[in-house]
């Protein structure tokens, strides 16, 4: 445990956190962390539940006097999005993460994402467990698994596994702020088939790597005008194919659905006498480029090095198609919020592009509060894709949470807030996907928000939590949990 992060207020809290640090737990590798919660709760005499999905639930009795109030669901997801800066060796299924309290008031990590998204959510819901000081009705406390890479964990929430009324889902990332709606999601998935054929010893082998980008969470900061490596790759390649006749052997950008891609490299070949204008031209286009994002992607690089001639390289017309498709496909905002203002209603991110000897996969995720716009974007994608002779696959689609501004948690948070701050918070919706929507096709009946700490760059190696807004949300869930309505 990271004794120094046990020095913040609330300790009972950070302490928690520090455990999660320390114990592996990415997406699809969460074995690790069940095993010490499940440990945890029978050493701290609480109820522990698990469903075939691997969610865990905690179960712990009203205090004295709070036994009438409606039951409340604490809610977070266990899950951490595994991303390290190039230069950091990190194996995200072995290695603990390593905190970091920062002198300007910010806890982050050591070149990797923090995993306060959503680690310090489930450390709150664990403290509340613990706490013999935090006065709260019948409580729930419910960790799900995989929300990061499909909300394997949310979708498969089963009718009666829970009891509670109330939901707050410990998710959201910037504290005085209420959410209540958020956008629904789906990805898609391209492949397109390539042949490759045998280089010559005219030829010599180049490697492209784009590095610095800021990368980030694919929704909330998809309208923050940062690159798009693949979608800067792809335009570099035009350039390339055009004036040099550049051949393209392999393409690597991005890793995370549901991070901006933040690098990428290439590798491929031109003719010998072709070398010193490829470097020129990718020269060109770096200085063009970073003018282009000199305000939003500061640490760009573009590096180019000769390398071992690959010996294959991809048909010039199937590059062709491939170049064409990443260029055609759609990326960034679509369409804007009529009912919310600054809300990004549409968006899709063009998250990975990966090749194989045989063929390239292009990874795809949509995000929209409107499930028919999400559709439509569905169904560009789709149109692109045929018209490039690929296949397409749509999966992973789950429904947004449409906001309920008569909500009883809502007043009462607000009333709380007012009391508490000497102002009323923002209520908000997010442009991302929080298990709340799930949760609303199984129990349709809850009464759902959602809050949380300051994070920033969520989904990168710049993630960071503030820690006075730490101590404010907790204080704030203590106080909310204190003040619940008494059950009709």
């Amino acid at each position: 445990m990271n004794k120094e992060l046990s020095s913040l207020y609330p300790s009972i809290l950070w302490e928690n956190f520090a455990h999660i640090c320390s114990i592996p737990h990415p997406s699809k590798h969460e074995e690790k962390i069940v095993a010490w919660l499940k440990e945890w709760a029978k050493k701290n005499n609480i109820e522990c539940l698990q469903d075939k999905t691997g969610n865990l639930l905690f179960r712990k009795p009203a205090t004295p006097g709070m036994e009438n109030r409606t039951p409340v669901i604490l809610q977070g997801h266990i899950d951490m999005v595994p991303q390290a800066n190039s230069d950091k060796k990190h194996d995200f299924t072995v290695d603990p993460i390593e905190p970091i309290i920062g002198e300007d008031g910010w806890v982050k990590a050591n070149g990797t994402t923090l995993g306060a998204d959503n680690g310090i959510g489930c450390a709150a819901g664990m403290a509340v467990l613990t706490d013999k000081n935090v006065a709260h009705g019948p409580i729930e406390v419910l960790l799900t698994v995989d929300e990061e890479t499909g909300m394997t964990g949310a979708f498969g929430i089963e009718k009666g596994f829970l009891k509670g009324e109330i939901l707050m889902n410990l998710d959201s990332e910037d504290e005085g702020e209420l959410y209540v709606g958020c956008a629904g999601g789906m990805d898609a998935t391209i492949e397109i088939n390539y042949k490759k054929e045998k280089t010559s010893p005219d030829m010599v082998g180049v490697s492209i790597q784009l590095m610095g980008l800021r990368g980030g969470h694919s929704g909330m900061d998809i309208n923050a005008g940062r690159g798009n490596a693949n979608k800067i790759s792809v335009r570099l390649l035009k350039k390339l194919i055009n004036k040099v006749g550049f051949r393209l052997a392999s393409w690597n950008g991005g890793n995370m659905r549901n991070a901006i891609p933040r690098e990428a490299t290439l590798s491929g070949a031109v003719l010998k006498d072709k070398y010193d204008l490829t470097r020129e031209i990718i020269d060109d286009f770096a200085k063009t480029i970073k003018k282009e994002f000199a305000l939003t992607e500061p640490n760009m690089e573009i590096k180019v090095e000769k390398i071992t001639l690959p010996e294959n390289i991809i048909t010039p017309s199937d590059t062709l198609t491939l170049v064409n498709t990443v260029f055609a496909l759609p990326n960034g905002v679509m369409r804007m919020s009529d009912s919310m203002p600054d809300l990004v209603e549409t968006s899709n991110n063009l998250a990975i592009v990966e090749t194989t000897e045989k063929s390239a996969k292009i990874y795809n995720l949509m995000r929209s509060s409107v499930n028919s716009a999400k559709d439509a974007v569905g169904d560009k994608i789709t149109a692109i894709a045929e018209l490039a002779g690929g296949k397409i696959e749509l999966t992973g689609g789950y429904p947004g949470w449409n906001p309920n501004m008569n909500s009883p948690i809502l007043k009462t948070m607000k009333e709380v807030y007012l009391k508490k701050y000497g102002k009323e918070p923002k209520i908000k919706a997010i442009h991302a996907g929080l298990e709340c929507g799930l949760f609303g096709l199984t129990y349709p009946d809850w009464d759902m928000i959602s809050f949380g700490p300051t994070i920033r760059h969520p989904h990168s190696p710049d993630e960071k939590v503030n820690i006075e807004s730490v101590g404010k949300f907790w204080d704030y869930l203590v106080e909310t949990l204190k003040n619940i309505p008494i059950k009709k």
